[in-house]
């Protein structure tokens, strides 16, 4: 991906996700800027991350998440050809004992 969108003001906001301590204030933060709807599209895209890593087929993650395939796909794409984003945040979330519990179901 081209770094035209990194600037001064993405830096900043880079700066802020970082500096965060603690779920309650991650999720002050996301309340005041952004969307319900987009914190949901980031959580599930996260989610579906993270079963397609597992994995996991499209029908059990469209079942486990209620992502279209579209977005699974859009997500597939950047799991295998992106900055590595997804792979380093659920790593780290892995071990630190912070995955996420939500399974899809073996078919």
């Amino acid at each position: 991906m081209s770094n035209q969108w990194k600037d001064k003001f993405t830096d900043q906001l880079c700066d802020a996700i970082t500096i965060i301590s603690d779920r309650e204030e991650a999720y002050r933060f996301l309340e005041d800027v952004a969307t319900f709807s987009e914190i949901k599209a980031f959580s599930q895209r996260l989610q579906v991350a993270s079963l397609l890593l597992k994995g996991f087929s499209y029908p059990q993650i469209v079942q486990a998440t209620g992502a279209s395939t579209a977005t699974i796909s859009r997500v597939k794409k950047f799991v295998e050809y992106g900055a590595d984003g997804y792979r380093d945040v659920l790593r780290k979330l892995e071990a630190a004992g912070l995955a996420g519990d939500k399974e899809a179901k073996e078919e």
